[in-house]
């Protein structure tokens, strides 16, 4: 055995040589860790000390915005890649609610405003995902980028699995029943944004995690993103709730608004069923849901803010409403 040291030993000794000695990666060794990680220069061992340190301490915006930045630069795209207005995120996976942030994603993309969502699924047993209720709704996700630069020309929407982005980072992932916790790997996925498009929705479970994402979003550039605690760590507002929602564009300040609760009653029971037909129903006309639909057009309010079309809270909120009562309801291309 070689008693020279691994180079990729050097980024673990920096988290963990104790109480004194540890300190945060910067940008540059956070690109630098993950560009290795991916490249397969990094032993397991190392990989899941490395993981742990971090998870322990809880990540910093440099490392985050590090993280994206050397998993970016892996990422393949295709020769001719579509403008897309939105980067939406969904890794999370819903638990007490359904998803009905896709819903908002759909009346998005059907007033021409073009979404990429990326995500993942199964690391949490228990929880509805993404991938699975798009089948559900007739919309495979993309199996490969250039698949889902044609999803976005023919219907202004695509969703890709992480697998397709990074294999390695899927890998990642999975380890969480492995290693006992989540992983960085959940945090920094969010923000790969890998069609560049110029607004970003982010959606997290704690309220800590705010400034960080906020953070990272101003060092990688990232010229407007909004963050906020959803429903499940997901991209949706609670509507029974206020929501605080931290905006950015590019390196400014960060502006904080809280959105008043749409609904009265702050209390809404579990959905015990889950099932997706009912966002159908609901997209359909065929049944209402004041909580479902409150969620989709205050979702769709925040994006719509981020995006430029509206200046003021009323004025975004009273735009997704008028938005979600024009929506194709025949739009849906299946409901299995």
């Amino acid at each position: 055995m070689s008693l020279e040291a691994h180079p990729f030993a050097k980024f673990v000794a920096i988290l963990g040589r104790g109480k004194t000695k540890s300190r945060a990666l910067t940008l540059e060794e956070a690109r630098e860790a993950m560009a290795m990680i991916l490249r397969g220069e990094a032993l397991p061992e190392q990989i899941g000390a490395f993981l742990m340190l971090l998870r322990l301490k809880e990540e910093t915006p440099e490392e985050i915005a590090g993280f994206t930045l050397g998993t970016r630069a892996t990422i393949a795209l295709p020769a001719a890649i579509p403008d897309v207005d939105l980067d939406w995120s969904s890794y999370a996976g819903k638990r007490i609610q359904l998803p009905w942030f896709l819903l908002s994603v759909l009346t998005l993309a059907g007033a021409g405003i073009r979404v990429f969502m990326h995500g993942t699924e199964g690391h949490t047993p228990g929880r509805v995902y993404t991938s699975d209720v798009l089948r559900r709704l007739g919309l495979a996700p993309a199996q490969s980028l250039a698949e889902a630069a044609d999803h976005i020309r023919a219907r202004n929407f695509a969703y890709v699995p992480l697998e397709v982005l990074s294999p390695v980072l899927r890998h990642l992932i999975e380890l969480r029943p492995i290693l006992g916790l989540r992983s960085p790997v959940h945090s920094f996925s969010r923000m790969l944004n890998p069609f560049g498009a110029p607004a970003m929705m982010q959606g997290i479970f704690h309220r800590g995690f705010m400034d960080i994402h906020a953070g990272a979003g101003r060092l990688l550039g990232q010229p407007h993103m909004a963050v906020f605690r959803g429903e499940g760590g997901e991209i949706e507002r609670r509507p029974n709730k206020p929501t605080v929602v931290w905006t950015t564009h590019g390196a400014a300040e960060p502006e904080i608004e809280t959105w008043p609760a749409i609904l009265a009653d702050p209390h809404q029971p579990a959905d015990s069923a889950m099932d997706p037909a009912d966002l159908v129903a609901v997209w359909r006309g065929e049944r209402t849901s004041a909580y479902g639909e409150a969620a989709v057009t205050g979702t769709l309010a925040v994006a719509l803010k981020l995006l430029g079309r509206a200046d003021t809270i009323p004025a975004a909120q009273a735009l997704a409403e008028r938005m979600w009562a024009d929506r194709d309801r025949d739009g849906l291309p299946a409901a299995a």
